[in-house]
């Protein structure tokens, strides 16, 4: 049993499927009913089990009900993604305490009520469970989204404190930390300018597709990820180490190769 928050759009939906397709019974909630009941539609057609509960996050009596009606109907949850979150593209000084206050609510609260609702009432009585929480890359500095950075900033925190705190009840928890993905929220929420040059910041030079992040989550769900809790595992194509262009301009030879050292021959 896997609950997965933002499930009906992106990188949720694509988690979604891929949970199902291997086995799980998966409830996707989020804020919009549509697009959710289109995600468990497509999941039942292909065979797959799912369920859609339309709720926000943010609202402490909801994310209850949520799990104590899952607990009720299937009498555990094995799986946490906590994919749900949300901020928009804007310079520090622009960025008002609203704004700013409902970034933080939405990923950092949010992300929270989820997890210890989950723990609570089905992860610590049955003594075994897991939560993966989908943050972002990089993690230099996120210029633009001085409030996304220092909201996913917090998750990972609590995840590593979290795994320390309940790994005597058999809980584990990660983070994933996401580069720049081709989803619909890029190609449509952002400027035009952005979406079409953010892949030159990536070293690989493309962006990541959904289905890439789906295979780290379900390899975490999985068995094969049982001994991983309270780490961060990057999937950004290594744009978390990047630093410029390589080589960088004034460090190139004629034909554009990096310079390198030059040794003295052997004698």
């Amino acid at each position: 049993m896997c609950v997965v928050s933002g499930a009906g759009t992106g990188l949720g939906r694509a988690t979604s499927f891929e949970l199902a397709a291997l086995g799980a019974t998966v409830v996707g909630c989020g804020r919009r009913a549509e697009p959710l009941e289109d995600t468990v539609t497509a999941i039942r057609e292909a065979g797959g089990a799912a369920e859609a509960e339309p709720m926000d996050i943010r609202d402490a009596d909801a994310v209850e009900g949520l799990f104590d009606g899952i607990v009720e109907r299937h009498g555990r949850v094995d799986v946490l993604v906590n994919n749900a979150g949300g901020q928009f593209l804007s310079p520090a000084e622009a960025i008002s305490p609203k704004g700013f206050r409902t970034v933080i609510e939405l990923n950092v609260q949010g992300t929270w009520q989820m997890t210890h609702a989950a723990a609570t009432k089905a992860f610590i009585p049955q003594r075994s469970g897991k939560v993966i929480s989908v943050t972002l890359s990089p993690h230099h500095g996120m210029p633009g989204m001085a409030h996304s950075g220092a909201a996913r900033a917090a998750v990972e925190n609590m995840m590593r404190t979290l795994s320390i705190e309940w790994a005597r009840f058999n809980v584990k928890l990660c983070a994933v930390a996401a580069g720049q993905f081709d989803t619909e929220v890029l190609r449509t929420k952002y400027p035009k300018e952005v979406a079409e040059n953010v892949v030159r910041t990536v070293p690989l030079q493309r962006l990541g597709t959904p289905e890439e992040m789906a295979w780290v989550i379900a390899y975490l769900a999985s068995p094969g990820g049982d001994f991983l809790s309270g780490c961060v595992i990057t999937i950004d194509g290594a744009r978390d180490n990047w630093f410029g262009s390589w080589p960088p301009p004034g460090a190139a030879g004629e034909s554009g190769e990096p310079l390198a050292e030059q040794r003295k021959p052997r004698e």
